[in-house]
């Protein structure tokens, strides 16, 4: 057990909004990355419908595990542990995870970690990079989150510099698409429009970049408004909309505050580089801008392939094999879902209790490499 301990092999379960994810990793070694996604079943109501999303895992959660360790081409008993997403994120996404994470965790004797949807995403970039320097500043910007965290280890220290107030930069892209008529989801599409657009074109405001704002904090809702705003003076005076112009100067005026808030970051805190995660770091003129104004400021970037900033098991797994290699405490038994899970918490961990339940008990006692502590934790 000492040499897999060494390069663990772990299987990671994403379920934390519409995309089922299921990863299998060996120490910072990608061997499979299966997904199973209901975004089609979201688009004609123009955003994630939490129910719709989790019917959607039950349906596909026991396919994607099957097809995730056959691509890898490892047996379920060779695993090291099995990891999921714990929070945040859609309270009934996560708990078909965190349930069929017990479930296959129990079954098999094998320790379980309950990890946090945020870390996952900084820790993601091992797969592509090699192992994270310490501390580590990330800009985490996705449908639900806009985010600068530093980390000086993964598995346990995740401190907050700042955070969305308002929308989220992927919230704010979905919502211009859908007054641009342009469908769900938002991102991949404005990115596509704006490509043909003139960025300079329309002089949209930069939310929170005055010298009395919050030097890291992030508000998108102002400028989705203003975006609005002007679409609709356009359709009133019966005009045209340049929609490949309104995207690129919307998209600017995002990747502009973003990058330029994480580069800030960087200087303040002393780090010389930047990781950046989330769906929305697969934009192609966020990474542009982020190159740019990184290698001006003499800071070293880094950002997953746009398959692996999106939702995804593979991420889950990296952590999850992180906290193997580092000896970290499972999960209780009794772990749940938190849809408002801090980021200060990178996983939930489990802890001894003396009034422990027999069943578990026997199971624990049969499986002493799984949970010397398995019962007590709860999160509703």
């Amino acid at each position: 057990m000492a040499d897999s301990r060494d390069v663990p092999l772990v299987l990671g379960i994403e379920t934390s909004c519409d995309e089922t994810g299921v990863g299998v990793v060996r120490g910072t070694t990608l061997l499979a990355d299966a997904i199973a996604s209901s975004v089609d079943e979201h688009a004609r109501f123009g955003g994630v419908v939490p129910e719709v999303a989790s019917r959607a895992h039950l349906e596909a959660m026991v396919p994607t595990i099957e097809r995730a360790l056959k691509e890898a081409g490892v047996s379920p008993k060779d695993l090291d542990g099995i990891a999921v997403t714990a929070g945040p994120g859609l309270a009934g996404a996560l708990l078909v995870g965190v349930s069929a994470a017990k479930a296959y965790a129990y079954a098999l004797g094998k320790p379980l970690y309950g990890v946090n949807h945020l870390a996952s995403h900084i820790c993601v970039d091992q797969l592509e990079h090699g192992p994270l320097p310490e501390p580590t500043m990330a800009l985490l910007v996705s449908g639900g989150h806009s985010s600068l965290l530093l980390s000086s280890d993964i598995t346990s220290d995740v401190r907050p510099l700042g955070a969305t107030i308002d929308d989220a930069a992927g919230e704010a892209f979905d919502k211009i698409a859908r007054v641009l008529n342009l469908g769900f989801p938002g991102g991949p599409v404005i990115d596509r429009y704006a490509r043909e657009g003139d960025p300079k074109a329309i002089a949209f405001p930069r939310g929170l970049t005055g010298p009395r704002d919050a030097a890291y904090d992030f508000s998108f809702s102002g400028l989705k408004t203003a975006v609005a705003r002007w679409i609709e003076a356009k359709r009133a005076a019966g005009e045209e909309v340049p929609v490949r112009d309104v995207s690129a100067s919307f998209q600017e005026a995002v990747v502009d505050v973003l990058t330029r808030k994480a580069v800030r970051a960087c200087k303040d805190e002393g780090v010389d580089h930047l990781m950046i995660g989330g769906g929305v770091a697969a934009n192609s003129r966020l990474r542009a801008l982020a190159k740019e104004r990184c290698e001006a400021a003499g800071i070293q970037l880094r950002v997953p392939r746009p398959k692996l900033c999106t939702d995804n098991g593979a991420m889950v797994a990296a952590l999850g094999a992180e906290m193997v290699a580092r000896n970290r405490a499972p999960s209780d038994w009794d772990l749940s879902a938190d849809s408002s899970l801090p980021v200060t918490d990178p996983h939930v961990p489990g802890h001894s209790r003396s009034d422990s339940h027999s069943d578990s008990d026997s199971h624990t006692h049969s499986h002493d490499h799984v949970h010397e502590a398995s019962k007590g934790n709860l999160y509703t």
